[in-house]
Parts: structure tokens; sequence; C-alpha cells
């Protein structure tokens, strides 16, 4: 009897101790918006009456081949280029190619690497219209690129991000003439929190996008192309399914995809040093709505209608995949089979790089992805 009480009671421990670990998981996804980090500290600057150069630690960032941005803890940032110099084996000096009208770089200040490269649409060299979209959750705040074509862009950031990461593909776009807009929504940091300020990974999200396009309809918007970045392209894809406004969809570029939340959701518990089936502890949490509720969220989210590998076949929108090879977040491995599954409308260019860093280590291919794509698959 003592045996089976104490194997009884282990069980129960076991379990209690797993359903704690799927709830802190399930917190974890779809926390609030936090503060950025800043882990790096500026060892040196240097200018050799050529370049300027910033030296930081030698870490897998700083190393990365591309262009990338520094975000300062006091304020400003400044714009990494390709080039990088060896200063001994625990640090790397890279080049700096633009800087904000913020502080003086000094050593010893903390920063944080992004691949967030333009922190405006005037730093891409973008003109842009501040405006305010009406949505189910308030006014959400978007940038208004361009106003003559009938072809219209509607961009949306990944979760974590904000809106100024797509500022990469809408160079693109004015560049071919569209008109873009540049989305927030609910709880992203930009758009107005709402509830505890929790993501629902997208399934919610999509009804302040789709206000967006909404008002990009009656702007006179008679085509559209989604791009989606992250968890944008998990927004994207819905939206081309089953908005209101999925005639309009003429085609989805998409960075980084999210194509399955079940399997992002793995990646990211081995990224943290957790057993990738720890992933499946939170499915519950997020899946069953007095769970969901417990975690915090307004209601379960239906992670089902976003696996895009199971749905392959119900698309019917053209779409090109943009993938760093290396992405630890949201697996190469599932646009690949994406693309297997429907190769006649799944187009993929693969990047050595990681999550939304594709742009980052090689624009000029990136750019011309992009836009060859585009111009062979959207009418002007």
């Amino acid at each position: 009897m003592r045996v089976g009480h104490t194997l009884g009671a282990g069980v129960a421990l076991l379990g209690a101790g797993a359903a704690a670990l799927g709830w802190a998981i399930a917190r974890k996804l779809t926390a609030p918006v936090g503060m950025r980090t800043f882990n790096l500290v500026v060892r040196g600057i240097e200018d050799d009456g050529r370049v300027r150069w910033i030296v930081l630690d030698r870490t897998p960032d700083t190393t990365a081949q591309g262009v990338y941005n520094l975000w300062f803890e006091r304020g400003g940032w400044v714009q990494l280029g390709s080039e990088m110099q060896d200063r001994g084996p625990q640090q790397i000096a890279r080049e700096v190619t633009g800087t904000s009208d913020g502080p003086t770089l000094q050593v010893g200040d903390r920063v944080s690497w992004s691949g967030i490269y333009f922190a405006t649409p005037a730093d891409a060299g973008l003109e842009a219209h501040d405006i305010m979209i009406n949505t189910p959750s308030g006014c959400a705040p978007a940038w208004r690129v361009g106003g003559s074509s009938s072809t219209w862009a509607i961009h949306i950031h990944g979760l974590g991000s904000s809106r100024a990461g797509t500022l990469r593909g809408v160079q693109v776009t004015t560049n071919l003439g569209y008109t873009s807009l540049v989305v927030s929504y609910r709880n992203d940091g930009d758009g107005l929190s709402i509830g505890g300020g929790r993501s629902t990974l997208g399934a919610t999200e999509i009804e302040d996008v789709e206000a967006a396009i909404s008002y990009a309809v009656r702007r006179g918007a008679e085509q559209l192309v989604l791009f989606g970045w992250s968890m944008g392209a998990a927004i994207a894809l819905q939206l081309a399914h089953r908005s209101g406004y999925a005639q309009l969809v003429v085609g989805l570029v998409l960075d980084s995809p999210v194509l399955d939340w079940a399997e992002v959701i793995k990646a990211n518990c081995a990224r943290s040093n957790l057993p990738a089936g720890a992933g499946q502890l939170a499915i519950p949490w997020l899946t069953l709505d007095p769970l969901a509720r417990s975690v915090g969220l307004p209601s379960r989210i239906p992670l089902r209608e976003f696996d895009w590998v199971q749905r392959a076949a119900e698309l019917t929108v053209p779409m090109l995949i943009l993938h760093g090879a290396s992405d630890d977040s949201a697996p190469v491995s599932i646009s690949e089979a994406l693309r297997d599954r429907r190769p006649d409308l799944v187009e993929m260019e693969s990047f050595g790089a990681g999550h939304t860093l594709a742009w980052n280590s090689n624009p000029d291919r990136w750019r011309m992805s992009v836009s060859s794509w585009l111009l062979s698959h959207v009418s002007p």
C-alpha cells in the first residue's frame, strides 16, 4: 500500500509539474510587449579616416554577415554595414554607416542588436503620412506610403517586433509604385493595449489588420499584396483565406513565416534550453477556453487553424517565402514542407540568416527576389 501511495503521489507531482510548466510556457509566449534588452556593451569607438568603427564583444550576432542596427539604451541608434574587422579573439569591430540624431556615442554604452534597420520611414528614404485606423480595439497608428496606385501592399509585423521592422519591405513596394500601409494592431506596443495586453498569436489581431484593409479599399485599393513577417505571416494567411476582402488578395510575401504554431512553440522551447517536447505542454493552456483564460487570454486560440502545412490544399493565393536557414524560432523546415506540398503556389528563397534577418543578411538579393516575384505574379 505504501508503495502504491508513493507511486500515486509521484505521478500526481509529475502531472502538477508538467501542468505548471505548460502554463508558464503559454504565459511567456503570449506575454505583453516588454522592454528591449540591452545586453551588449560598446568596447571601443575608432575612426581610421575612412570608416568609423564600433568595437563589440564577439557573439554569433555581432559576427553575422550583413547589415544591422544597434539601439542605444540612452536613446538613438547606429546602422552597421557589412564590413567587419577582428579585434583579437574576444572582440569584433563593425563599420558604422549611419547614425540617428540621438546622443553622441560613448565607450561603455549599453546597446541592443537588432534587424530593425530603419526606425522611421524617413530613415528608409520613404515619404510617409501618419494616419490612424479605426479598428475593433480602438484607433491604431499606421504609416501610409505613396497614394496613387490601386495596388496596395499591407505590411504586417510579427510578435514582439514593431511596424518599423517591415520598412525593409516597404522600400521594394514603393519602388514598384504600390501604395503601402504599414499597420499596427492591439497589444503590439504601437497600437492600443487592451485586456491584459497579451498576444493571441494572431487570432484577434487579424481584426485590426482587416480594418486597415478596409481603410485601403475605401481609398481605392483594387488589389492587395500582403507582406507578413513571422506572426504577421500567420495573420496574412488567415486574411487571404477567410477575410471579407480575400478576393482582392493577389499575392503573399512572407518572411520567416509562422506556418504551424505547435512547431514554432517547440522550436522556441529548444532555443530556451527546454526539451522541445515541453512545447506540447503549453497547447492545452492556449486552446482550451477555461485554461486559456487562466493564462490571461480573452478566449481560446484555435491553433489548428494556423497549421498551413496540414491545410495546404486550401491555399489559393500565390506566395513567396523568404526564410533563413538558421532560423531557430520558426523552423525553415516548415516552410520547405509547405513549398513541397504546394509547388504550384509557393516559391521559396533561402538565406544564411536567423529569424526575420534574411533582408539583413543580403539586402540586395532580398530586394531583387521580392521585386522579381511581384513583377511576375502581380499585374500593374
